[in-house]
């Protein structure tokens, strides 16, 4: 909260997150990325010089209204502390190789946030990743190519908020393949289904709920292919953001009910 605004600082540390979102201020993203090919490959250091999670950083930085910082599995606690997820609206996830590194105490902490209200929006291998399979109780587990194919995105909801601004589909020239079936539970909306030129189609872009908390999956991000450079990628991956972030309204209540709203005879 502001200095300008001391009286209502001592309320903070009870709202919810939800709650604090009612006031106005940018949205907080932390962007997390295992950080481990760009180590290793030199390709993909060429792509990324800054890393996957500096390419999709800068670009949210560009973005009205937000506030990003970055994180990696490298780092103490994997980047992600108890205060770093505190002052977290809305996490975006990329891992591939490390999934099994994740510490599960950082698990646990993402998760509660992720129920408390705090966004997710999970990026391609990342449904392999230990939260994202945790979130929705399945394996996540899905068929997949790599021949650098051409993928043809279709928006089949465009008056979802995560399809702002884009045309009716568009299209990745090279990308690895994702197919059906992909073992998640039936998501809240299926924004995006791709279709493949090896003939197989995929659930590419869904929402989900846990808690308090929004979910995103999107699909695109080949680590060795320049998908993150792409404007309609990075699109969705804004707009995810705004739609994953907490926006306020009534919180749930959980716990014992002592005085009935009516008189019980």
């Amino acid at each position: 909260m502001a200095e300008s605004q001391p009286m209502v600082a001592p309320q903070i540390a009870n709202l919810t997150l939800r709650e604090e979102k009612a006031m106005d201020r940018p949205i907080r993203v932390t962007v997390w990325n295992e950080g481990r090919h760009e180590k290793r490959n030199v390709e993909v250091a060429k792509l990324y010089p800054k890393g996957i999670h500096g390419a999709l950083a800068e670009y949210l930085q560009s973005v009205p209204g937000l506030v990003v910082r970055t994180a990696t599995l490298d780092q103490p606690e994997h980047g992600l502390t108890a205060e770093v997820l505190a002052d977290t609206d809305v996490l975006t996830w990329w891992g591939h190789l490390a999934h099994a590194e994740v510490a599960d105490e950082v698990v646990d902490r993402v998760q509660a946030r992720v129920l408390a209200g705090m966004g997710l929006i999970v990026l391609h291998s990342g449904h392999f990743s230990k939260i994202f399979r945790r979130l929705m109780g399945t394996t996540c587990n899905l068929r997949w190519r790599e021949i650098g194919e051409k993928e043809r995105i279709w928006v089949v909801e465009p008056g979802h908020p995560i399809a702002a601004g884009l045309p009716p589909f568009f299209e990745i020239a090279h990308t690895e393949m994702y197919g059906e079936r992909f073992d998640i539970p039936q998501p809240d909306a299926v924004v995006f289904i791709s279709w493949f030129a090896g003939g197989e189609v995929f659930r590419s872009g869904c929402c989900f709920q846990r808690g308090s908390g929004r979910i995103f999956y999107f699909r695109p991000g080949h680590e060795t292919l320049p998908i993150y450079h792409q404007a309609e990628v990075l699109k969705v991956i804004g707009n995810a953001v705004r739609w994953a972030a907490p926006s306020g309204g009534p919180v749930p209540y959980f716990g014992q009910v002592p005085r009935p709203l009516e008189p019980v005879s």
